[in-house]
C-alpha cells in the first residue's frame, strides 16, 4: 500500500546533518506552526465560559499556578447553571492534569489551552493542549471565557526578526537591538576626542598625531564591542545591522580592517542621523523602517528568482505541481522545497473496507467534495476517510526526512503571485536533473495505481 511505500522512504533515507540553513529555517517553520495554531484557536468557540487559557512566563512557579487553579475550582463549583458548571469544572480539571506533567516552567514559558469547543457540525469536542512556545513569552494570563485568548502568542509572531543598531559619533556610541516593536539598548560608550585647532606652533604636528591616534583607538574599541555584542558562537545573533551616526565615524568603522568580516554581509544600510545616543537610535529606527520591513520580502524574491532561473535555462532541476513535487520528494531529489503558506491541499488517508488497503491522496477542497474521488476507481466501492491533515502541516513535520529545506512564501510579491497562479503554489529546486516524463512512463508500466490525486482541479 502507499502507506508502506511512504514509510519505506522514511526508513531508507539516512537522517541529514543539521546545517546552518536548517537552523535558519527551523524558526520560520515553528512560526508557521504557531501562526496556524493561533488561527485555529481564534476561530474556536464554546458554550458558556468553559474555555481556559493559561500562560505562565519563564520565571513563573508551577506550585503557585496549581494553587490558583485549585482556588478557581472552588469558585466554579458555585456556578448556578449545571451544564456550564460541569463544563468549567471539567476544563479546570484538565488544566490541572496538564500542569502536573511539569515539575518546573520550561525556559520559554508554558501555554495551556483546555475546554470544550463547538465543531462546524454543532457537536462538542474537547481540546486539551500544552506546549512550550518557540520564544520566551513574558506574559502571565489566566482566562475562563467562551473563546481562547491567543494575544500573547500572536505577539510572538510579530517579533520574528532582531536587528542590531550602531549609532556612532564623536561624543560616543550606542549599541541597540530592535525586535518587532521592542527596542533595547545593549551598551553605551562615551568618548572625549580632541578637536582640530590651528594653534601650537611647532607642536601642531604632534597634536594632529595624538588626535589621529585617539580617533583610531576609538574606532578599534567600537569594532571590538560590535563583535562582542553581535556575534555569539561564531555566528551573528541578529538578522541585520544598521550603521547610523552624524559624522563620518560609521564609514571609517566599516572600511577599517578592525571591523569583523563575519558582520560585513549583514550590514543592511547606513543612515545619517542628526543626534547621537537614544535620540539618534530612535531616528535611525524611523529612517530604516522601510528597509527592515523589506528584508523577508527581498529574500522571497531572490528564492523565487532562483527557481525561475532554473526554468528559463531549462536545466531540468525544477519541479512544480503537487504530483511531480511529491514524486521528486520520494526520490530525495529536492534540495529546496517551496510552498505557498496558504496552500489549500489536504493529505487524505482512504481505507477500502473490503480489501483493508489504505491509499494516500492529496486533495483540494473541491476534489474532496467530488464523490468520485472517494470511490475505488476499479470496483466503485466507497472509501472511508481515516485520516486528514493539511499538506502544509505534513510537510512541516516530515521535510527533514526527505533531506531538503522547506521555504514558505507569500503571494504578496510579484514573483510570489506568479508562482502561486502559474505553478500551483508548490514546487522545488532539485539537486540533479530529473526527467519526470520518463518517470511517469515507467510508473505507468510498473504500477497502474495512482498514489497521488489527479491534478485536474487547478493543480498542474
Amino acid at each position: 500500500s502507499c502507506t508502506a511505500a511512504c514509510a519505506s522512504v522514511v526508513r531508507r533515507r539516512p537522517a541529514t546533518s543539521v546545517t546552518m540553513a536548517d537552523d535558519d529555517n527551523a524558526e520560520e517553520i515553528e512560526m508557521w506552526k504557531v501562526r496556524r495554531l493561533v488561527k485555529g484557536l481564534q476561530e474556536a468557540r464554546g458554550n458558556g465560559t468553559s474555555m481556559i487559557s493559561l500562560v505562565i512566563p519563564p520565571k513563573g512557579q508551577i506550585n503557585l499556578t496549581a494553587k490558583m487553579l485549585a482556588d478557581e475550582l472552588g469558585t466554579a463549583s458555585n456556578i448556578k447553571s449545571r451544564v456550564n458548571r460541569q463544563s468549567v469544572l471539567a476544563a479546570i480539571g484538565s488544566a490541572q492534569q496538564r500542569l502536573k506533567l511539569y515539575n518546573h516552567v520550561p525556559p520559554n514559558g508554558l501555554v495551556i489551552y483546555c475546554g470544550t469547543v463547538l465543531t462546524d457540525e454543532g457537536k462538542e469536542k474537547k481540546v486539551n493542549m500544552d506546549f512550550e512556545p518557540f520564544k520566551p513569552i513574558n506574559t502571565s494570563l489566566y482566562m475562563c471565557d467562551n473563546k481562547f485568548h491567543v494575544e500573547a502568542l500572536a505577539d510572538l509572531l510579530q517579533c520574528d526578526s532582531k536587528y542590531g543598531f550602531v549609532v556612532m559619533d564623536g561624543h560616543g556610541t550606542l549599541f541597540g537591538t530592535l525586535a518587532g516593536n521592542h527596542r533595547e539598548v545593549l551598551h553605551k560608550v562615551s568618548v572625549d576626542l580632541p578637536k582640530k585647532h590651528g594653534r601650537g606652533g611647532q607642536s601642531a604636528l604632534r597634536f594632529a598625531r595624538l588626535r589621529l591616534e585617539k580617533r583610531q583607538n576609538y574606532v578599534r574599541k567600537i569594532a571590538e564591542l560590535t563583535t562582542q555584542l553581535f556575534i555569539t558562537d561564531d555566528r551573528p545573533n541578529v538578522n541585520g545591522i544598521v550603521m547610523a551616526g552624524s559624522a563620518d565615524f560609521k564609514n571609517q568603522l566599516l572600511q577599517s580592517d578592525l571591523f569583523d568580516q563575519r558582520l560585513q554581509p549583514h550590514i543592511i544600510m547606513i543612515v545619517d542621523v542628526s543626534y547621537g545616543g537614544e535620540n539618534g537610535f530612535n531616528q535611525a529606527i524611523e529612517l530604516s523602517a522601510e528597509a527592515l520591513g523589506n528584508i523577508k520580502f527581498i529574500k522571497e524574491k531572490k528564492l523565487i528568482g532562483k527557481y525561475f532561473d532554473e526554468i528559463s535555462q531549462d536545466s531540468g532541476k525544477y519541479c512544480f505541481g503537487v504530483k511531480d513535487t511529491l514524486a521528486c520528494l520520494e526520490m530525495g531529489a529536492i534540495e529546496t522545497l517551496i510552498v505557498w503558506e496558504d496552500l489549500a491541499v489536504d493529505r487524505c488517508v482512504l481505507l477500502n473496507s473490503q480489501t483493508q488497503e489504505e491509499t494516500i491522496h492529496f486533495f483540494t477542497p473541491e476534489q474532496q467534495a467530488n464523490n468520485d474521488n472517494m470511490k475505488d476507481p476499479e470496483t466503485g466501492v466507497d472509501l472511508e476517510l481515516t485520516d486528514k491533515i493539511p499538506m502544509m502541516e505534513w510537510l512541516a513535520n516530515e521535510y527533514k526526512n526527505f533531506g531538503c529545506t522547506l521555504e514558505f512564501i507569500t503571494d504578496r510579491s510579484e514573483e510570489g503571485s506568479q508562482f502561486v497562479r502559474g505553478f500551483g503554489g508548490v514546487g522545488g529546486i532539485l539537486r540533479y536533473q530529473v526527467n519526470l516524463a520518463d518517470f511517469e512512463v515507467a510508473s505507468d508500466h510498473g504500477d497502474s495505481s495512482d498514489e497521488y490525486s489527479s491534478d485536474d482541479e487547478g493543480y498542474i
